[in-house]
């Protein structure tokens, strides 16, 4: 059963994989942007995934965060989704990222729950 407070943490290493040059977002070897916002959703999706109707699953919609930190190749990246709200289909997760040296980013996050059949036959 969905619920305020569900929550989980993925976890990341930065290597060549993840960087903002391998990304094209940038051309330094530091963690991405993009890198920390996808970990940002998956901390987000797999947070509510358990606890989601039988054949459904979350698709993201919306994310509004910030990038303050740069983190070097070897660092180990924490990015955590806190469920905040549910608005029917609509849930909204507070989500923040951190290496070793502290926060490197925060924000919010939308996803809405969708039925995996008729959501895929939409697009087929």
């Amino acid at each position: 059963m969905l619920q305020i407070g569900l929550s989980h943490t993925s976890t990341t290493v930065v290597d060549n994989t993840n960087t903002a040059r391998t990304y094209g977002s940038g051309g330094l070897d530091v963690f991405a942007t993009p890198a920390m916002i996808g970990l940002m959703e998956n901390a987000a999706m797999t947070a509510v995934a358990d606890d989601l109707p039988e054949g459904s699953s979350t698709v993201g919609a919306h994310i509004s965060t910030s990038h303050i930190k740069p983190s070097k190749l070897g660092a180990t990246i924490k990015a955590t989704a806190v469920l905040e709200e549910i608005d029917g289909r609509k849930l909204t997760f507070k989500v923040s990222a951190l290496d070793e040296g502290g926060l490197i980013g925060e924000g919010t996050h939308i996803r809405y729950i969708v039925d995996i059949e008729r959501f895929m036959s939409k697009i087929m």
